[in-house]
């Protein structure tokens, strides 16, 4: 499978022999060693052979000396890689003071503690804490550690990170590896993360799709190298996905089912898609097309973020509204073209929306912040920074309204003042986090009044803000747990 990859797959143990170096490129930087635990025979050879799974071969990388051709060398006892298990030395046996009595001196392997004295399953519980490309290293320690590395209930989830890995190849590896009990098919994975891995491609999608059926949660965000059809892949032979991130990959426009699933797949999915949390962050292409396709599939989204996808406009928006009615959390943040008539179909989320983003949303006024407040009265969470248009009576419907407000960003919004904080202040008494940044009409006074008001404050972002030290202090005696993020040397 390794070695002639591209053309014909060779045997099993020669193939998967690319697993650990594949998946480990990214981070062991270091030349590798010859491993201490491998055969130095051809008896040893021949007695992992017999292993029920796979040899250590499978999982050494095949450049190894004294490791060519799947055989132990003779002369790979004498080095040591750098994955070797660390001892950890006792301290000697203390003497007791007494002269009559003295300890027995001990056997010297006693002396040592051993992680190899550990039993299976605490090792397996110390294995469930590693990325995947540590846990491949792990399994090249020893037999005893290869058979637990390979234990099915570590891989429910698969981690690769960094650049340069070949991210394709290492998909194809390890789900064919997780496949032996299965043919074809890993039952156990349930979530794959290969953020900001740029060597990603559809074809490890596409492995995705074709071997994990049970696949419930996929972050593959930064990978600029997949397309739709690819993620149609996989939203189409994966029913049960739930979770999507797919920030930062600008080739994607829409998430829909292929057209084969669509015609014979409709008894599964009811030609629908399962998804619940959706991030498309920076994928500029998006359009109000493709939203709309997205949320005639995805009726089921509770969690949407589409920051940054700058050519969608209060259209798109008016299509979400119709199809997805559970949406709990949306971003629209850095959307130029979202106006108040796209806030006024946001409104018609009413009570289910707790968390919005419109944060640089340029044409938002009050107007638009007036429909959100008067319909969306359980709204938690409202980032509107940047909104120039948002003045003191757009804060005073926000506050009269939304009483359990607990988060608030109306950093540059210069028209904002000390009067909207008031009323702010006399209504959201459960304020954890405020952020005025630049804010220039805010004075010490109108903090004096939150501070006095909101004693649960836990931030306070007033950088930039013309406010005295006398006022700062003030805050900080009323909350004693307010973080205070400020420009003002005199405070510390």
């Amino acid at each position: 499978m390794g070695a002639n990859n591209g053309k014909q797959y060779g045997s099993e143990g020669k193939g998967s022999s690319s697993i650990s170096s594949d998946v480990s490129s990214s981070t062991d930087h270091t030349p590798t060693q010859a491993q201490k635990n491998v055969a130095t025979s051809e008896d040893s050879d021949l007695s992992m052979r017999t292993l029920s799974t796979p040899s250590p071969a499978l999982i050494c990388p095949p450049n190894l000396p004294g490791f060519q051709n799947g055989r132990g060398s003779s002369t790979s006892s004498s080095s040591i890689t750098g994955e070797t298990v660390a001892m950890v030395h006792s301290p000697p046996p203390t003497r007791l003071t007494h002269p009559l009595i003295r300890l027995a001196s001990r056997p010297q392997k006693e002396q040592q503690a051993s992680i190899e004295r550990l039993p299976d399953h605490s090792l397996v519980h110390i294995f469930s804490f590693l990325p995947t490309n540590q846990l491949c290293r792990c399994a090249r320690v020893c037999r005893r550690w290869y058979n637990l590395a390979w234990d099915p209930r570590l891989w429910r989830t698969i981690r690769l990170t960094g650049e340069t890995i070949n991210v394709d190849r290492a998909l194809k590896v390890l789900t064919r590896r997780l496949c032996q009990d299965t043919p074809n098919v890993c039952l156990m994975l349930e979530t794959v993360t290969v953020s900001g891995c740029r060597r990603l491609t559809d074809r490890g999608l596409y492995t995705i799709a074709q071997c994990c059926p049970e696949l419930r949660r996929l972050e593959v965000s930064g990978c600029y190298n997949i397309s739709n059809e690819a993620v149609f892949d996989v939203v189409s032979l994966c029913p049960n996905l739930e979770h999507l991130d797919v920030s930062g990959c600008s080739k994607v426009t829409c998430i829909s089912l292929t057209r084969e699933a669509s015609i014979k797949l409709s008894p599964l999915h009811g030609k629908q898609i399962s998804i619940r949390y959706l991030d498309m962050t920076d994928c500029f292409v998006l359009e109000d097309e493709g939203l709309h396709t997205i949320a005639a599939h995805c009726t089921q989204l509770t969690h949407l973020y589409l920051r940054r996808c700058v050519r969608l406009t209060d259209e798109g928006l008016r299509y979400l509204m119709i199809y997805c009615p559970s949406i709990k959390e949306l971003s629209v943040s850095d959307c130029r073209f979202v106006s108040d008539f796209g806030l006024r179909e946001i409104a018609k989320l009413e009570s289910r929306l707790r968390y919005l983003s419109i944060a640089h949303c340029g044409r938002v006024t009050d107007v638009g912040i007036r429909y959100v407040a008067k319909y969306c009265s359980k709204l938690r969470y409202l980032n509107a920074r940047g909104c120039e248009g948002i003045t003191d009576h757009g804060v005073e419907y926000l506050a009269k309204n939304c009483t359990k407000l607990k988060s608030l960003d109306i950093g540059k919004c210069p028209l904002v003042s000390d009067t909207g904080l008031e009323c702010l202040a006399l209504n959201c008494f459960n304020l954890k986090r405020l952020s005025l940044k630049s804010c220039e009409s805010i004075t010490g006074q109108g903090l004096q009044i939150v501070a006095a008001n909101c004693f649960d404050l836990q931030l306070l972002n007033v950088q930039d803000c013309e406010v005295s030290v006398e006022a700062l202090r003030f805050v900080k005696r009323h909350c004693k747990r307010c973080v205070i993020e400020h420009t003002n040397p005199a405070f510390f």
